[in-house]
C-alpha cells in the first residue's frame, strides 16, 4: 500500500500520538515538517523500529527537520475530556507549536481535529507517510523516556517495562500499591480498583 501525496500540497506536517492505551501518564503527540533537501533514511512506524534505532532517529529528526514540536495532554485533561478529545487537543497543540505553519496536516488514524488549516487522516499513516513516521518516533521516544523517569519515582509499578499499559503485572502492582496521581482514574481498570 502506497500513500499518494496531494499535488501542490506545499509544506506537510505529519502528526501522531503515543499513549492512548496506557493507564497512566500523559498522552504525547508530535508534529513534524521534514526538509526535502535532508531526507532521513529509515523512517517507519515507531512500533516497528527497535529502541536503539528510535533513539538514533529521534536526534536526526530534531536536527534535520524543518520544524518539529512535541506536545501533550495531561492526566487531568484525559480524565475530564476523555482520551479521544484529550488526544485531539494534544495534536492541536503540537501543530500550533511548530515554528513554521504547514499548508497541510496529515494525521495518523481515521480522524483529524480542526487545526485551522487543511488536514487529512491517513489510516496506517505511521507506516505510509514519512512525516507521520517521524512524528511517531518523536512522540514514542519522549513518552518512553518519561515512563522511565516515572519508574524511578514509583519503582513498584514496573513502568519502565510496560510503559503504563494494562499488563497483568501492572494491574497486580496497582492492586498491591494503590492508585496515585499519575493514574487515569477515568480508565475502567483503574476505576474498578478504586471502587473496591
Amino acid at each position: 500500500m502506497i500513500f499518494v501525496y496531494p499535488l501542490d500540497a506545499g509544506l506537510i506536517a505529519g502528526v501522531d500520538e503515543v499513549g492512548r492505551g496506557p493507564l497512566c501518564g500523559d498522552v504525547v503527540t508530535a508534529a513534524v515538517i521534514l526538509d526535502s533537501k535532508k531526507p532521513i533514511v529509515g523512517l517507519t512506524d515507531s512500533k516497528k523500529t527497535s529502541e536503539k534505532k528510535r533513539e538514533y532517529l529521534f536526534d536526526i529528526i530534531k536536527r534535520d527537520a524543518l520544524a518539529w514540536c512535541v506536545a501533550r495532554a495531561s492526566v487531568a485533561e484525559i480524565d475530564s475530556l476523555n482520551i479521544l478529545h484529550a488526544t485531539m487537543l494534544a495534536m492541536q497543540r503540537a501543530v500550533a507549536g511548530l515554528s513554521i505553519k504547514p499548508d497541510l496536516v496529515l494525521v495518523d488514524g481515521n480522524r483529524a481535529p480542526d487545526f485551522g488549516i487543511p488536514a487529512q487522516p491517513v489510516v496506517k499513516g505511521d507506516s505510509l507517510v514519512q512525516e507521520i513516521s517521524a512524528a511517531s518516533i518523536l512522540a514514542k521516544v519522549t513518552r518512553d523516556r518519561e515512563m522511565a523517569e516515572l519508574d524511578k519515582i514509583y519503582p513498584h509499578y514496573g513502568l519502565a517495562q510496560h510503559k503504563g499499559y494494562p499488563t497483568k503485572s501492572h494491574l497486580d502492582a496497582i492492586a498491591q500499591h494503590g492508585v496515585n496521581q499519575i493514574y487515569r482514574t477515568s480508565f475502567a481498570p483503574v476505576k474498578k480498583l478504586l471502587t473496591r
